[in-house]
């Protein structure tokens, strides 16, 4: 593909811009471009020429057909907390927040579906449906500020989408805004859809290259009444990531199931402060697993089931919390890990997924290879579903090999990741980051079908360019 010239933003294209968002939602000002040229990535900075707050369909309409004629990058961003740099305007132009779409339109209790805006906070979503006796399965780590179009374009999970599933299962229908300024929905508000392409589908995941998402149609599901809570030490890593196909191979499912080394345990418990908790020196690694429902003898008798499948793969001494406390102490431990280690080194986060029976395989690798390479790396993730986050950290590396011989390190990753039957993103995207190691996982031919169905959705490329390829 030939590298496309984008045009910058004019003092005519800013007029045009102005008068549809207002003086008051459009900033040329750098220090606004400095905050919304990063996230979570790294230590990336990318400048936008200008930021737009729209706050209504019509107006993302407008917007586009601007960008489209003129040929402007458009950058759609939502609550900032990507780690694959997916809503960085790597390209300039124009950088869409979606932050003015904060509303819960309706929470339809019959049909256990709700519609809401793309801005909207995870958390707050979640705490909205628990009102009406109602569940939002997908929890990413960053919840607590993470917005629900974020969650879209990267088809979002966390823990509980061992059980659950990720976003894309409770996505039902989207608005949604094309490079040409058309607005259109992708589908209907039904459980079932056979209906021609499923273009819903399609747009979960696609990182905003192929629309701009404007309202959501969300599935909920009855809220779990009760919850246990297990914390299991391991003296043996791989053992800990052994036992876990044994649980379901014991036919129970838990609603999560993650993964923490040593480090990564001693940095979040050092991140958190008020957390009180210690761990024994021997321990190499803990699994935190959850199991829930309606009935708590039910629940009791699953939690003794896997506490039998744990000592039989040499766990040591488990705990169980007894109190919402002590639940809510250890579930913060573990959504801090990436705030952690981000906050004790410079680092990669590579988001690797393999079938689960395959994670001792890829934990054993990943230190092989970061031994070759010389290079130190935090392991955690969702080890119920196969997806375990490799933190690289730079420790004493030099710039040269961390410039130059990382990505080899990387690509090894990768490459015994497509060996194990598995993919290089789960849940973070690829972005910025992860597009030049797209070729280990597909052919030109397959890459040559997403960017002609990219063309047919944005013609001139100009949505979220410089991502994915």
């Amino acid at each position: 593909m030939e590298e496309i010239n984008y045009n910058s933003v004019s003092s005519i294209t800013f007029n045009e811009l102005l008068s549809i968002v207002g003086e008051d939602n459009i900033s040329s000002a750098k220090e606004d471009l400095e905050k919304y040229g990063q996230d979570e990535t790294e230590d990336f900075v990318f400048l936008a020429n200008v930021i737009v707050k729209p706050s209504n369909v019509e107006q993302i309409s407008k917007i586009t057909k601007v960008c489209n004629k003129h040929k402007i990058a458009l950058t759609t961003r939502g609550a900032g907390t990507g780690l694959s740099g997916g809503a960085l305007p790597v390209k300039g132009g124009v950088l869409l927040s979606m932050e003015k779409f904060n509303q819960i339109l309706k929470i339809d209790e019959q049909n256990l579906q709700a519609i809401v805006e793309p801005g909207v906070i995870n958390y707050v979503f979640q705490e909205e449906v628990k009102k009406k006796g109602l569940f939002y399965p997908p929890d990413p780590a960053s919840w607590g500020s993470c917005s629900l179009g974020g969650n879209i374009a990267h088809s979002s999970g966390g823990p509980k989408a061992v059980k659950y599933g990720t976003t894309r299962d409770y996505v039902l229908n989207l608005e949604v805004v094309l490079a040409n300024g058309d607005v259109i929905w992708t589908g209907a508000n039904t459980l079932k859809y056979s209906t021609g392409y499923n273009l819903t589908h399609l747009m979960v995941g696609s990182e905003g290259t192929l629309g701009i998402v404007t309202k959501i149609v969300f599935k909920l599901i009855p809220a779990p009444t009760h919850d246990l809570l297990m914390l299991i030490p391991f003296n043996n890593a791989e053992k800990a990531c052994e036992s876990v196909a044994a649980v379901f191979k014991s036919g129970i499912i838990p609603s999560a199931m993650e993964f923490m080394e040593k480090d990564a345990i001693k940095w979040s418990i050092q991140h958190a402060g008020e957390v009180n908790f210690k761990i024994d020196e021997t321990c190499e690694a803990l699994l935190l697993v959850e199991v829930d429902g309606t009935d708590t003898e039910v629940l009791m008798k699953q939690c003794e089931s896997i506490s039998q499948t744990m000592v039989n793969h040499e766990c040591g001494e488990i705990l169980f919390a007894d109190s919402a406390e002590q639940k809510n102490a250890l579930w913060k431990i573990r959504r801090k890990v990436g705030e952690a280690v981000k906050s004790n080194s410079i680092y990669k986060e590579e988001d690797t997924v393999v079938p689960r029976a395959e994670l001792p395989k890829l934990l054993k690798g990943v230190k092989e290879i970061g031994n070759r390479y010389g290079f130190k790396s935090v392991c955690y993730g969702h080890a119920g579903d196969g997806n375990l986050h490799v933190n690289i950290i730079k420790g004493d590396l030099s710039e040269e090999a961390w410039e130059k011989e990382l990505p080899k390190g990387i690509t090894e990753i990768f490459e015994l990741c497509k060996k194990l039957g598995g993919t290089i993103s789960g849940e973070h995207g690829i972005g910025l980051v992860q597009k030049q190691y797209m070729p280990i996982m597909f052919s030109d031919n397959h890459l040559n079908l997403f960017k002609q169905i990219k063309k047919v959705f944005d013609e001139n490329w100009i949505l979220n360019p410089g991502k994915i390829f």
